[in-house]
């Protein structure tokens, strides 16, 4: 019996070293799977210094203020176009009181029953008065009428209407006036509306030929 005893005590020494070396390896394992997880690139974090910190917000507050000076210069912008020409689709209106006065005037001088009557004559002087008045009125506000009677055509004041032949003037030279163009504060209102000079175009050559034809019979 005590040989047996010893026999089953012997054996089962053996089992229990293994089972020990079997959980010294699960652990050994487990640690290190744990440890690569944790060097793990992806879920790492990098630490930023104090001074990068700094760098960062300072980046981020300039960008900030950068940010805020456009947009109050932009609203400076705005603010300034509106009161400059905030006025400007009224003044554009107003234009058509002076168009109104040269129309009716117009029409009264041409009427052949008011000719050369004193009637006709102080009427004419109240027009002209208003006309004055009014283009005094502009002026205060920087609506200034254009000037273009013998001027170059400037496409970006003149508005050509017609072409004139002339060979007194140089091509391309206002010599009649139709509409009166205004700009205010430099900015143009609307455009004169003009008619240009050019040269006197030459005879065509059928009938030069005609008329050579005519000569010799």
């Amino acid at each position: 019996m005590e040989k047996e005893e010893n026999q089953n005590s012997t054996s089962m020494e053996p089992n229990q070293e293994t089972t020990k070396k079997t959980e010294e390896l699960n652990k050994n394992l487990n640690t290190e799977n744990k440890q690569k997880i944790d060097q793990d690139p992806k879920e790492e974090t990098k630490e930023l210094t104090p001074e990068e910190k700094i760098n960062e917000l300072e980046d981020k507050v300039a960008r900030t203020f950068a940010e805020m000076e456009n947009q109050r210069r932009r609203f400076e912008k705005e603010k300034d176009d509106a009161f400059e020409y905030g006025g400007y689709s009224f003044a554009k209106e107003a234009l058509n009181l002076i168009d109104n006065l040269d129309r009716s005037k117009h029409i009264l001088e041409n009427d052949d029953k008011l000719k050369e009557t004193e009637a006709l004559k102080k009427t004419l002087e109240h027009l002209d008065i208003i006309k004055k008045d009014l283009i005094s009125i502009f002026e205060k506000n920087n609506i200034k009428p254009i000037d273009s009677l013998n001027k170059k055509l400037d496409p970006n004041f003149h508005q050509a209407m017609m072409e004139i032949e002339d060979d007194t003037k140089e091509p391309g030279t206002i010599i009649q006036e139709i509409q009166k163009g205004f700009t205010i504060k430099e900015r143009l209102l609307r455009p004169s509306l003009v008619g240009v000079s050019k040269k006197v175009t030459k005879k065509d050559e059928k009938t030069e030929e005609n008329q050579e034809n005519l000569g010799n019979k």
